[in-house]
């Protein structure tokens, strides 16, 4: 694929970057010990939404939401990652419902006509989990306000400093918050915990070629196993991936 983009920018937190382009370098010496030319290093200067765009996509991770409610996103699915994160069973992932700890509430009923705060208003953890956990309510029929933060740290933080009251943060991001930025969730604590769904797919653009889409899954199968990455993996909670297609996610259109 000519002037191939890749990313690794959905769980890469500062402290996980040299994790992600170790796993990456990995990824893409196995692709061309292949003859498969891939780039040297992940796109990071752009939004993931925007490489998630580019025809040019060998590898990303996208949310399972709008990859199935965004009929723009043409992309093919790889692979689904299982992460060694609690209450994330293989395959799949969830969200911590966050409120501060000094707040009175102990089920999310009590929290109706206050104000929430999510990562984005497409994001399946952040919003569609959330609204999920809510009987399916929309989240702006539920709250007073909703302020879109733009990341889950965000989200905490503004819980954390009173801009919001609770947040749903995926739990994957919420593990690498508290083990490696503990003050980004301090004064926080677990309210509720959504139903879990589909982990986020590892993909590539629609029109790569099968036999393109076959190497992508030997080449991060590869980068899984191998020994030499173990640091990194723990680094990224990446336990092991599997082959998968787009239909393991088509239910999350109708999560209620």
């Amino acid at each position: 694929m000519s002037g191939a983009v890749a990313s690794l920018g959905m769980y890469d937190h500062p402290a996980q970057r040299w994790a992600n382009d170790a796993l990456w370098q990995a990824i893409a010496a196995h692709l061309a010990a292949g003859g498969v030319a891939a780039p040297d290093a992940l796109d990071r200067a752009r939004p993931v939404e925007a490489i998630w765009r580019d025809p040019r996509l060998l590898l990303a991770q996208c949310c399972g939401y709008p990859l199935v409610t965004d009929p723009a996103l043409a992309l093919r699915v790889v692979a689904v990652p299982h992460y060694a994160v609690p209450d994330c069973a293989p395959g799949r992932h969830a969200s911590r419902v966050l409120v501060r700890a000094d707040d009175p509430a102990t089920t999310l009923a009590e929290l109706r006509g206050r104000r929430a705060a999510v990562n984005a208003l497409s994001s399946n953890t952040g919003a569609n989990l959330f609204r999920a956990a809510l009987a399916g309510e929309p989240l702006d029929q539920v709250f007073a306000a909703v302020v879109e933060t733009g990341s889950h740290r965000a989200s905490a933080a503004a819980v954390r400093d009173g801009v919001a009251d609770v947040a749903a943060v995926d739990a994957v991001s919420y593990a690498a918050l508290a083990r490696d930025e503990p003050d980004a969730v301090a004064g926080l604590r677990q309210l509720a915990l959504t139903r879990s769904s589909p982990a986020l797919p590892f993909v590539t653009a629609r029109a790569t070629p099968a036999a393109l889409v076959a190497a992508l899954r030997d080449a991060l199968h590869a980068a899984v196993h191998d020994p030499a990455l173990a640091r990194a993996r723990a680094a990224l909670f990446l336990a092991d991936v599997a082959p998968a297609s787009v239909h393991r996610y088509v239910a999350l259109r109708a999560l209620h």
